[in-house]
């Protein structure tokens, strides 16, 4: 039956994943980061901006509106005259191309906005979804924490009534096990915020899931530095600075094009009913370019060129930068994970254990329980914390270099 029914639960759950549709049952990363894809706000809204652009470059393609007018000399029916015009803007020097180069450009842009927003939002799901792993590790860690003040309180309590301690001691262990409650009142805020946090990116005031399904210890070893600077060429922030460039660039040719001034194409008829016949009309009209040549829009233009080229640049060695800083954030996360995991954590385990037995028997004050616990606890602690630091950077990571370089 067991069997049976697996199969089933997990083709709901992933209908339910696909549907955009949060699960009640644990979370796991990849689900988190679908529906943060499927219902980020942000990125909803970037997407519509991407389908926006399609009717800039439509627009921009268009043939400008012939223009049609008439004329009438006299009022009197015998002597009156009537003419009628067509009047056709000739976009010349390549105007129009010009315009659909630089809509397509800025529609280029847009979709690079929109992968870069994709980056970050997933960057800002992963570490969200860590940071509940983490908390539901620390609301966990409070627990036995708990527990193992009301054992040390009740062992103290066994040694008060037969003798061997003084009842001050006892104060001193129902005053710890107190303490140690708080700290799970401060757990239990805690992971309620994170979770709140986490399904807050994909539009959920009130989270369903039940907690996070997965190995926060799981470190794994960051390519070379040169593997990633290869793929930071393709980085989402690069491509929007270079579709921005490219953008500008159309822009400049745009205004070049437009000082080849704009003809119109006149053609007609006129009507004389005092001579009793139809003449035909044709006109070319050309603005003589005396004063205004475009020349302030294409510095204009010439500038922002630069502008992009220097923000170009720009990006490119803060993102280095940045990459730089989260791999050594994340090397030196891992290697305190590690020492604490392999080291720390084993040694500080066993003084609090032999303190706890030797206090049973006799052997050790309450004191020495109580500092082996703290040490044991503030490890456990760190421990935590420095995970939780390292998919952080892990994160910066994915963002800097982009959703599809986790």
């Amino acid at each position: 039956m067991h069997k049976l029914m697996l199969p089933l639960w997990l083709a709901a759950w992933s209908a339910y994943v696909q549907a955009g549709v949060e699960p009640s049952a644990p979370l796991t990363l990849s689900a988190a980061l679908a529906l943060a894809d499927e219902d980020h706000p942000e990125l909803s809204a970037a997407r519509h901006a991407l389908a926006a652009e399609e009717g800039v470059v439509r627009q921009a393609g268009l043939l400008p509106n012939p223009t049609v007018s008439v004329e009438r000399v006299d009022t009197r029916r015998a002597s009156r005259e009537t003419t009628w015009l067509l009047s056709q803007p000739l976009e010349l020097g390549g105007q129009r191309a010009a315009r659909v180069q630089a809509a397509e450009r800025g529609r280029a842009g847009v979709a690079a906005t929109l992968l870069q927003r994709r980056a970050e939002v997933r960057a800002e799901t992963a570490a969200a979804w860590f940071a509940v792993l983490a908390a539901q590790q620390q609301w966990q860690l409070a627990q036995q924490a708990a527990e193992l003040a009301q054992r040390v309180a009740a062992a103290t309590g066994r040694r008060v009534v037969a003798g061997k301690v003084s009842p001050v001691e006892q104060t001193r262990a129902q005053v710890a096990a107190s303490t140690v409650k708080l700290e799970l009142i401060r757990a239990q805020a805690a992971l309620a915020t994170a979770r709140a946090r986490l399904a807050a990116l994909w539009g959920n005031p009130a989270p369903r899931f039940t907690a996070a399904a997965g190995e926060i210890a799981a470190l794994p070893e960051l390519p070379t530095l040169a593997a990633q600077r290869a793929l930071l060429a393709q980085a989402p922030g690069l491509q929007v600075a270079r579709a921005e460039l490219a953008r500008r660039q159309a822009l400049a040719q745009l205004e070049r094009a437009r000082r080849v001034p704009e003809v119109a194409l006149t053609v007609g008829s006129k009507r004389s009913e005092e001579l009793g016949r139809t003449q035909a009309v044709l006109g070319l009209s050309l603005p003589l370019p005396f004063f205004d040549r475009n020349q302030g829009a294409l510095l204009e233009s010439a500038r922002r060129v630069d502008q992009a080229r220097d923000e170009l640049a720009a990006v490119t060695a803060r993102l280095e930068l940045e990459l730089v800083q989260a791999r050594e954030e994340y090397a030196a996360a891992r290697a305190q994970a590690l020492a604490l995991q392999d080291e720390i954590l084993p040694g500080a385990r066993s003084a609090y254990e032999a303190a706890s037995t030797g206090f049973e028997y006799g052997k050790f004050g309450f004191l020495d329980v109580l500092d082996a616990q703290r040490t044991l606890l503030q490890a456990q602690s760190h421990y935590l914390t420095t995970l939780a630091d390292a998919h952080r950077a892990q994160a910066a990571i994915t963002r800097i270099l982009g959703a599809d370089h986790e």
